[in-house]
């Protein structure tokens, strides 16, 4: 699921981060943003309700996964879509390269999807000598850029206007500018040609209803829609997480996600796909499949991280983390960023090469508190913590250090004699080349708690 990014350290990425003053003016204005937008979106509404009810929905669909994923299958494939299992990111990988292949496609367009990102979808397309072009704004933005998303709702955060108005210059050929509107109209010029000469349509879906086999998308662009129904062929790519049991359950959904995501009350686009195209539609693929993508899933599912699966992708966790907000999503070298990309990544890349990414949190809980369908985020991120210093894959120095630490605040005497020697050493410490870390901390009080406190 990594990106690659592995010539640096997540700190010295997140160093980098926080000199980039671009990339800081884009991020402090996009996470203000949606963080005004989401409480005036959710002002006044019965949220902890909503949100019990969500976390219980997500809940069943986990204790119930196998049955939900047979009846959905069935209930797809009577309604004309072919279904796929794929256990892995390579199986999924050839299932969709075998599927246009077979098809003699070329041209593709792609919808803005996650998990295609997780399996490292275009670049096994594009090896076989296919072009797939992204067809969600930002997303085709970061595809020009030749960059990996920053962010799960809008890919191109860490961009300003004045970045994407040089980028389309140089690789459209067209005049510069920085206008947002002639900026759009320059990309939806440069698409509608796509879709136009798209033989195949790739997207992913935010739940699929096992009631009726059907897949729904939440967009707040027409790509969705034009990716999804223009081309005869439509292959929709989803992990086994998205279920939904019922369209009973389905309007929760449609209140917590968009709102907690962008403060929006409904997205622009609520589109529901069931099955081909029926005899008198004039739109919708008259091929459909569906991939439902494993990928250590079902591993998860059944271990103490469970809650994870429960997550619906809505980014409200990356807009309130501190961490997040401040160094962007390529900081952590993986699809998922953020306080759930960090529990993701770990799981299903390992722990081991996860490791750094383990620190790229505060653990303040403002995640879990934002959390739509309460994914206990603080409380996984602790167990990963423990998991890796259990393991042993923390730093030799990291797990001295910490030895040292218990052994000395274990002994009253031990922590006073440490207390005056940091306190008499602190300028000594501060004053060592490459320490800025320690430049930044206060100094240590002269009046101890304990004595405030008689």
């Amino acid at each position: 699921m990594n990106h690659g990014v592995k010539e640096s350290t997540f700190r010295k990425r997140a160093a980098a981060a926080l000199k980039d003053k671009g990339l800081r003016a884009a991020m402090r204005a996009s996470t203000d943003m949606f963080a005004v937008k989401r409480a005036q979106g959710l002002a006044g509404l019965p949220l902890d309700e909503w949100r019990d009810h969500a976390s219980g929905v997500r809940l069943h669909v986990l204790d119930n996964l196998p049955e939900l994923l047979d009846r959905f299958s069935a209930r797809a494939t009577s309604a004309g879509a072919v279904v796929h299992r794929a256990k892995d990111a390579q199986t999924a990988r050839e299932t969709v390269a075998d599927l246009l292949r077979d098809r003699g496609v070329e041209r593709i367009v792609k919808s803005k999807s996650m998990v295609t990102e997780e399996i490292h979808l275009n670049p096994h397309i594009e090896a076989l000598g296919m072009e797939v072009v992204e067809t969600d704004l930002g997303e085709y933005i970061v595809q020009l850029a030749q960059e990996p998303p920053s962010h799960i709702l809008a890919p191109a955060i860490h961009k300003t206007r004045f970045d994407v108005g040089r980028l389309f210059a140089e690789k459209l050929g067209v005049p510069y500018s920085d206008d947002p509107t002639v900026l759009t109209a320059i990309a939806r010029r440069a698409l509608r040609e796509k879709f136009l000469a798209a033989q195949a349509g790739i997207s992913g879906a935010n739940f699929a209803i096992a009631e009726t086999g059907s897949l729904v998308i939440f967009t707040n662009e027409g790509n969705g829609r034009m990716a999804t129904t223009l081309p005869r062929l439509h292959i929709a790519v989803l992990t086994i997480e998205k279920l939904l049991p019922s369209w009973r359950e389905l309007p929760a959904f449609t209140r917590l996600l968009p709102r907690s995501a962008s403060g929006q009350s409904l997205s622009s686009y609520l589109s529901v796909i069931t099955g081909t195209r029926k005899p008198g539609e004039n739109t919708g693929a008259s091929e459909l499949h569906i991939v439902l993508l494993d990928n250590g899933r079902t591993e998860i599912l059944a271990g103490e991280f469970r809650e994870i699966l429960k997550c619906i992708r809505c980014s409200a966790c990356l807009n309130v983390c501190p961490v997040y907000r401040l160094v962007g999503g390529h900081a952590y070298a993986s699809t998922y960023s953020g306080p759930m990309g960090i529990v993701l990544t770990a799981l299903l890349d390992g722990l081991k090469p996860a490791t750094e990414i383990l620190d790229a949190t505060t653990l303040c809980g403002a995640c879990s508190d934002a959390c739509p369908v309460r994914v206990p985020l603080v409380a996984l991120l602790r167990k990963l913590r423990e998991h890796r210093a259990l393991e042993g894959f923390g730093s030799s120095v990291e797990r001295a250090g910490m030895g040292f630490f218990g052994t000395v605040t274990g002994s009253p005497v031990m922590f006073e004699c440490a207390r005056a020697a940091m306190r008499l050493g602190w300028p000594l410490l501060k004053a060592l080349p490459g320490n800025e870390a320690m430049g930044r901390l206060p100094r240590p009080d002269e009046v101890t708690l304990g004595k405030r406190l008689k």
